[in-house]
This record gives structure tokens, sequence and C-alpha cells, in this order.
């Protein structure tokens, strides 16, 4: 967050109010979130169906798991998002441009 210290202030200055900041800390983080439990279920199902194959398995995945997944990342990257989302609304604009 420090290195973002002085566009969170600029946004400040400009109008953008501490729950519009924490908005965009939070649509970041889980959207950071939400493509990490795609590119992970994607990996995991190829690696799941490429060992399948190989060994003549059949290929058993539940649907729910495989569509759950994504959501899963989505929600830890919104609660791990939250506490950085918290804190770059606090900031103080004047202070976020001296810097």
């Amino acid at each position: 967050m420090l290195e973002r210290t002085g566009e969170i202030g600029l946004r400040r200055a400009l109008g953008a109010r501490a729950r519009h900041v924490s908005a965009q800390f939070l649509a970041e983080s889980g959207t950071l979130g939400a493509l990490g439990g795609l590119v992970g279920t994607s990996l995991g199902v190829l690696t799941v169906v490429g060992v399948a194959l190989a060994r003549h398995w059949t290929p058993v995945l539940h649907p729910g798991t495989v569509a759950a997944a994504p959501l899963v990342g989505l929600a830890t990257g919104v609660v791990a998002g939250l506490c950085p989302a918290w804190r770059a609304s606090r900031i103080e604009p004047v202070e976020a441009l001296r810097r």
C-alpha cells in the first residue's frame, strides 16, 4: 500500500470518498483472488484429466467443486483485502500527497 499512497492521496484530493478507495481495493483483491481461483481450478482439472488418461482411468470431477473453487478464490481475495482497504481509506489526502 505504501507504493500507492500518492495515488490514493490524489484520488482523495480529487473528491473520492473513503468508501470509493475501499471499494477499489476490495475489487482489485477480489479480482486477483477470482483469477487465482480460475487458474488453480483449470490447472487442477487438467491435472486430474491428464493423470486419469495416462493411467486409463475415468476422471472423476464433481461439478460443484469445480464451480465453487473460483468463488472460494474470490472470497479469499476479498477477505485478504479488507485490512489494506480499510487502511487505504483512512489516508488523509494532504499527508499522502506530501510523501
